[in-house]
């Protein structure tokens, strides 16, 4: 398999286990997000650590993940994006859409600071 998923209290972590999210791989991630939104997941966090390589159909793969979490005013957090790919990123002008951290560990505390910001928005 070429992605893990793990369930944290408030967030599924999805990490990419190949270098290349291509068109080999990118309908499995699309596949997975999918799912996890189907269960009522609203945040999701890609660590693309892994990743060194990133075509377009895996950027589309991506922009349904964001798609999917918006849809549910949920949030959808990239980390550990490696140089190549954000390059890639930033060329297709993402960076200004997708919300980028450079570890796991701030993609949690980006998240709970949404979850924070939208209960107090509730009150």
């Amino acid at each position: 398999m070429s992605f893990t998923l793990t369930k944290k209290e408030k967030y599924s972590l999805i990490e990419v286990g190949t270098e290349k999210l291509d068109g080999q791989v990118s309908p499995e991630l699309k596949s997975l997000l999918v799912m996890e939104n189907s269960k009522g997941v609203t945040n999701l966090v890609l660590d693309m650590s892994g990743a060194r390589y990133c075509d377009s159909s895996g950027l589309s793969a991506v922009l349904v993940g964001n798609r999917l979490c918006n849809g549910v005013q949920g949030s959808f957090i990239l980390c550990g994006v490696q140089e190549p790919v954000m390059k890639m990123i930033t060329i297709s002008q993402l960076d200004s859409i997708l919300s980028i951290t450079p570890t796991a560990q701030e993609a949690e505390d980006y998240l709970f600071m949404n979850e924070i910001e939208k209960d107090l928005g509730n009150e």
